[in-house]
């Protein structure tokens, strides 16, 4: 088996390649400001970059009129032409590579495309934090190629970290799944790739990043319910537990340049209009170093749809108060003005707003003069697209794709063996439905047909004339195709005609007439049948998991622009596939016992309620979160791991009665001396098998906490270890203790609890205490 290339020989080949991509002298775009040919403003205090960033966005708001300022709070802020100020669109979009779903990327030109990685719900698979980081910097490279050509901005309105709760939610595909420690690992990681801070301070930014949808966002319109009406009713245990980690760890830890809040309203409050939300967590809990912006037409909603307000300038009003600094949309720059003329709203709240989206914008060098003479204005059209970029896209695919079934086994396929494949399916030789959604335009596709083609001959039949597959006209032809092959692939599932942005599905079935072409083709062929799923949410197939007949299935997301490549590397073995799922696969029978409306995480038996995600739900499952096989097997052990583990007391606040801390079950996070406070692992991983592979390692805690608490197990750990076969590879792992070993309270307060806790990797159980350590042993 030939190894695919490490992330690290790829960084180092991206920085080959960086030396010579320069753009020529004319692809630079003009100055966005401070011109060093304009006389009249190139002396001005804002325009002098040796200042302090805070001292120019003083000067800069001092020079604006109330008019001039009220331009800029919306997302196509306008130019100052008095000050030389050139007009600017804040929305783009790098959910997995530049898009043009945003009006601020233009493709065209000397910039016609840019490489699509996976979908997001696909790389997350990957559990591979290294590979998020550097897919972040591939995109920033070609982001700020394309803006030195004029053709896109620098305020990226990605990723998308919401939980993936429900599985049939639209834009589950653009999450990195149901987990919050997974969830929150990929946003600091991705957000860091994207931002490169640099500077003497750390404090300038490659292009800027936005964590969206803050919060409670995962409906967008089901049942008649859709996301502009929809009041997400959710305790303060489920807030700070689950809804809010990703975004707190996108703050705090990828120290993102800003975060969207989203059109629903959080019990009874829209969350572009709480001050507890956005000023208060945000801003001040968090220290938000940046912007907030509304997601699209969001103020309008809460005026408009929701009537939360009784004026606009009342919406107005509430939204930059309770801190929102940036509206895309309108309603600002039309409402603004006579919330302040009417006292409603004070001008130095306008202030207040701008220089927190000013900043950003000096940040990004914006006010620095000539793009090309700063960092990274080097980068042009020959940084977009590189063959570095698009291995990379490869890499990503083959990381991402899940194997969860072998029966025999029988993948991989032999090219020797299999020389005739029939690759039947409605996704079997598609290009735009392996990127999904806020997609640009690739670099190129290959499609799975393409891929699988490049290794033996192929019988060619869709089976179905789209995913729909409301026919069984087709089925004829495909059965055939798979009585003359030595093998069949099947290329099923999902595309954004079923699940999509304000489009969530009704089930977890395949759609249509599917699941009968699968049947009938997989009892014609005469050799190996493998399934390949392409979707973003989790798909009940019990059908073909338990049916002898089909002897594999494959669960690729959606791939990309190089799935196709990626899927028949996997098929065929040059890839051994090592992905996990990022979500629960449930039987369709669960959705019949909860609307998506109902927020709970945790299961209520008594109404039977299931509760949501493998942390809180114990029922039946088709393959469970984190569920993945390889061609090779591996054997873990643990090492060396403490029995017992000391959490000192005295945090950052002080505790009137240690004696009493010191003997409760569970004790605050503030009332402990967290700092480095951890549990240390060294985990032994064997390959027993014949063939080289790369394991996805995975630590779960369960806690002593009672059921009302804490989740019945929790992600805290991952790692990638690649273990050549038949040898063995030492794994070091640390647990911060009161960032993942505690639980939160039905009052949203956190704390670690004390008593036997249990770690568990695969099948192997070890079991520590936490204990109480008094402030006067600390100080003896």
């Amino acid at each position: 088996m030939t190894q695919p290339p490490s992330s690290s020989t790829i960084l180092s080949l991206l920085l080959v390649l960086l030396l010579c991509v320069s753009p020529r002298r004319g692809d630079a775009r003009p100055s966005f400001a401070c011109d060093p040919r304009n006389t009249n403003t190139r002396n001005l205090p804002f325009c002098t970059a040796s200042l302090p960033i805070p001292n120019r966005v003083r000067d800069l708001i001092g020079r604006l009129t109330l008019q001039e300022k009220i331009t800029l709070l919306v997302n196509n802020a306008a130019p100052v032409p008095r000050l030389g100020i050139s007009g600017y669109e804040w929305w783009s979009e790098a959910l997995h590579g530049v898009s043009n779903t945003g009006p601020g990327v233009k493709f065209g030109g000397r910039f016609p495309r840019a490489t699509s990685f996976p979908q997001v719900i696909t790389t997350a698979a990957s559990f591979n934090a290294s590979l998020w980081e550097l897919i972040g910097r591939v995109v920033s490279d070609e982001a700020r190629a394309m803006y030195n050509g004029g053709v896109a901005g620098l305020t990226y309105w990605s990723p998308n970290v919401n939980i993936f709760r429900d599985p049939r939610w639209g834009r589950g595909q653009e999450t990195p799944g149901e987990d919050p420690v997974l969830a929150a690992n990929y946003a600091a990681n991705y957000v860091r790739g994207l931002q490169q801070p640099h500077g003497r301070d750390g404090n300038r930014l490659k292009v800027a990043a936005c964590c969206k949808h803050y919060t409670a966002y995962d409906m967008d319109n089901w049942n008649g319910v859709d996301r502009y009406h929809f009041n997400a009713k959710v305790s303060k245990q489920d807030l700070v537990d689950t809804f809010d980690v990703p975004f707190r760890a996108c703050v705090v830890e990828g120290k993102v340049a800003s975060v969207m809040c989203s059109y629903n309203q959080v019990n009874g409050k829209p969350t572009c209009a709480d001050p507890h939300l956005l000023r208060n967590t945000i801003r001040g809990e968090w220290r938000l170093n940046g912007y907030i912006v509304s997601d699209c037409d969001s103020v309008g909603v809460f005026y408009d749809t929701q009537h939360y307000t009784a004026t606009p300038e009342d919406a107005a009003a509430v939204a930059i108060k309770a801190g929102l600094d940036l509206d895309c949309g309108p309603f600002l720059a039309v409402h603004t003005e006579q919330a302040v003329k009417t006292g409603k709203l004070r001008e130095l709240d306008v202030n207040n707003a701008l220089a927190n989206t000013l900043t950003v914008q000096m940040r990004l060098g914006m006010y620095d003069g000539e793009p090309s003479n700063q960092p990274f204005g080097h980068l042009g059209p020959r940084a977009v697209c590189t063959p570095a970029h698009q291995q990379l896209a490869l890499e990503a695919a083959r990381q991402g794709i899940v194997l969860l079934k072998n029966r025999g086994p029988s993948l991989p396929l032999s090219p020797l063996r299999h020389r005739t494949i029939a690759v039947i399916g409605p996704n079997s030789d598609v290009t735009v439905t392996m990127i999904g959604n806020y997609a640009g335009v690739p670099c190129g596709y290959t499609s799975p047909l393409q891929g699988i083609g490049r290794y033996a001959k192929t019988i060619h039949q869709t089976g179905c004339s789209d995913v729909a597959c409301g026919s069984d006209q087709l089925f004829g032809a495909a059965v055939n195709a798979a009585r003359q092959a030595d093998a069949t692939v099947l290329v099923m599932g999902l595309d954004q005609s079923i699940e999509a942005e304000y489009r969530d599905r009704v089930g977890l079935l395949l759609p249509g007439r599917q699941q009968e072409l699968v049947s009938r083709v997989a009892m014609a062929s005469k050799g190996p049948t493998v399934l390949v799923l392409m979707s973003g949410g989790p798909l009940d197939v019990s059908f073909a998991q338990n049916d002898p007949r089909v002897s594999a299935i494959l669960w690729v997301g959606y791939p990309g622009q190089a799935g196709g490549t990626a899927i028949a590397d996997v098929v065929f073995g040059t890839t051994n596939p090592g992905g996990k799922l990022p979500m629960t696969w449930y039987p369709q029978d669960y959705v019949t016992k909860l609307p998506m409306t109902n927020m709970a995480m945790r299961a209520d038996p008594a109404r039977g309620y299931p509760g949501r995600t493998y942390r809180f739900y114990k029922g039946p499952v088709v393959y469970p979160f984190g569920h993945g096989l390889s061609y090779t097997n591996f054997v873990h052990t643990i090492a060396a791991a403490p029995t017992l583990v000391s959490v000192p007391l005295g945090g950052g606040h002080s505790h009137p009665n240690t004696s009493a801390l010191w003997k409760s079950s569970s004790v605050r996070i503030t009332h402990a001396k967290c700092n480095r406070l951890s549990v240390g692992l060294q985990v032994d991983v064997k390959n027993t098998g014949i063939m080289d592979g790369t394991h996805t390692l995975l630590v779960y805690s369960a806690s002593p906490a009672g059921k009302d608490w804490a989740p019945h197990k929790q992600l805290v750990a991952f790692e990638k270890v690649q273990v050549p076969a038949g040898s063995q590879r030492r794994v070091g792992i640390n647990i911060h203790v009161c960032k993942f070993l505690s639980v939160v309270d039905k009052n949203g307060i956190r704390r670690i609890p004390m008593g036997e806790h249990n770690l568990h990797i695969g099948d192997v159980r070890h079991p520590f205490t936490l204990q109480a350590l008094p402030l006067e042993e600390i100080k003896s």
